[in-house]
């Protein structure tokens, strides 16, 4: 089994890097093999609905966001971990997956999907739910830990120090580990729930 990370965090080996790093050793002490990509310090440009993906297949902006889309595809869970900024997740990343999501058209039904934030003090709850609403929207279980998934330190390495959070961290890996194992288990007896035809309507009628 796989699971595909993306780090939010523009900084190489900062704080949110330490807190994937207790995932990664984590999932690989359960035999779940990881991929990790770092797109915070990427030049990501956000999504225009242009929905030229209905027709090719990928988005128009030929960049990192189409050669994640067959990794995230692979892939049987997702994590995304981003710092928080102003209350909120990095903006590259919320680029990234707003494109990612929007022109990946593969069913993401029980992919097993986890957010990961970063905080020196605050904003960590508020960043935890905006990033939760992509699997939300997906058919994806959303995996918890002991606590929210969240890991505090400004400074780079500072991190360490939250014995708490690394061990959130750890459960975290451990118990999506479970769940993924526990849905392909799953499948070998039961059916995934049948979708039924998408209802699209605007407020106004």
């Amino acid at each position: 089994m796989k699971v595909l990370i993306i780090n939010g965090s523009p900084r190489k080996a900062g704080n949110t890097d330490i807190a994937l790093k207790e995932m990664e050793t984590t999932f690989a002490a359960q035999g779940i093999e990881t991929e990790t990509v770092q797109i915070g310090n990427r030049d990501i440009r956000g999504c225009i609905a242009c929905e030229t993906c209905f027709q090719t297949g990928k988005c128009v902006f030929n960049d990192i966001v189409n050669d994640l889309a067959p990794k995230f595809e692979a892939a049987d869970g997702l994590v995304i971990a981003s710092p928080v900024y102003y209350a909120s997740a990095n903006a590259t990343l919320i680029a990234c997956l707003d494109r990612l999501f929007f022109s990946t058209h593969f069913d993401k039904t029980m992919k097993v999907g986890a957010s990961v934030v970063v905080a020196r003090r605050g904003g960590c709850s508020a960043t935890f739910d905006e990033l939760n609403k992509y699997f939300t929207m997906t058919n994806m279980p959303i995996v918890s830990s002991q606590y929210w998934n969240s890991v505090h330190g400004r400074e780079k390495g500072e991190a360490e120090q939250d014995v708490e959070g690394l061990q959130t961290m750890r459960m975290l890996a451990k118990n999506m580990s479970f769940l993924m194992k526990a849905i392909a288990l799953a499948k070998e007896t039961y059916e995934f729930p049948v979708p039924e035809a998408r209802q699209r309507t605007n407020f106004i009628r």
